[in-house]
């Protein structure tokens, strides 16, 4: 069997690593100097360094005949030249419980809005983004402390595992795709550093800030101007103890994280906004 597993991140990995154990990878199409370039190194699978789907890849991709095409965390949006090559399916790992929050953000997304309930689904791929037929979901519960880092690190766990069931119920004949409700989809949108940012004079409420810096941790980060520095608003290593106190790290520009504690010791004049 010929898979083409479609990834360019350090999340893309995690599911990699799962459905190559279970039915190895044939090739890995990924950005130059991407964590996935370098699993396939690792792995000594072969790999298609591109930032363009174009002709080449197609013609690349459609000499190996694959079965499927698997896509997890990769970012492009992929022709529907390529969609229509494998013999199976072209299948996506998505960080949410289709038809909600379709698009680039889920994971985010469902912090910033309160979710208590995520999940993945399996898809087969069609030209319109994320609107495919489901294949299989799997719900996660949230974790008071979650940020997009922790939640995209077990979705994409879970959607590996999820994907090798997807694929054994292909190879016996057992798939049973189930048509999305479009009427009640939702989507979201790719983030940009300014979404991270908020005016220090008119701080938004402690709930909201608490999910900006969960849901916008790594990228973009949550930040504010203060006496013409940038301050970094940080999840603490230690999350967990879920205190104000321990909440919180906050990184004044040059310098490293310190304790919300600490900070508030180092800088009593800053606003005390949490």
């Amino acid at each position: 069997m010929t898979i083409v597993f479609f990834g360019n991140t350090k999340y893309s990995i995690i599911g990699a690593k799962i459905i190559n154990k279970a039915y190895p990878i044939s090739l890995f199409v990924t950005i130059p100097g991407s964590p996935v370039e370098h699993l396939a190194n690792q792995l000594k699978i072969d790999v298609l360094e591109t930032n363009r789907l174009d002709e080449k890849v197609i013609e690349e991709v459609a000499s190996l005949k694959p079965d499927f095409l698997i896509v997890e965390d990769y970012g492009f949006i992929l022709p529907q030249e390529i969609l229509d090559l494998p013999k199976y399916a072209a299948l996506n790992i998505h960080h949410s419980l289709l038809p909600k929050y379709r698009g680039p953000s889920p994971a985010p997304s469902a912090i910033l809005a309160g979710e208590k309930i995520s999940g993945v689904t399996i898809i087969r791929m069609t030209e319109e983004v994320d609107a495919g037929d489901i294949l299989a979901q799997k719900e996660y519960k949230l974790t008071p402390d979650e940020t997009s880092d922790s939640l995209l690190t077990k979705l994409n766990e879970i959607g590996g595992q999820l994907l090798v069931e997807v694929i054994k119920g292909y190879l016996e004949g057992s798939t049973k795709p189930r048509q999305q409700d479009h009427s009640k989809a939702t989507h979201t949108k790719r983030f940009s550093k300014k979404d991270g940012y908020f005016d220090i004079s008119n701080p938004p409420s402690f709930e909201k800030l608490d999910r900006m810096i969960r849901a916008y941790y790594p990228w973009p980060g949550v930040w504010t101007k203060w006496k013409g520095k940038i301050v970094k608003f940080l999840p603490s290593p230690r999350h967990s103890e879920r205190s104000e106190e321990s909440h919180y790290f906050l990184q004044m520009e040059g310098k490293r994280p310190l304790s919300l504690k600490d900070f508030l010791n180092g800088y009593p004049e800053f606003p005390k906004i949490i």
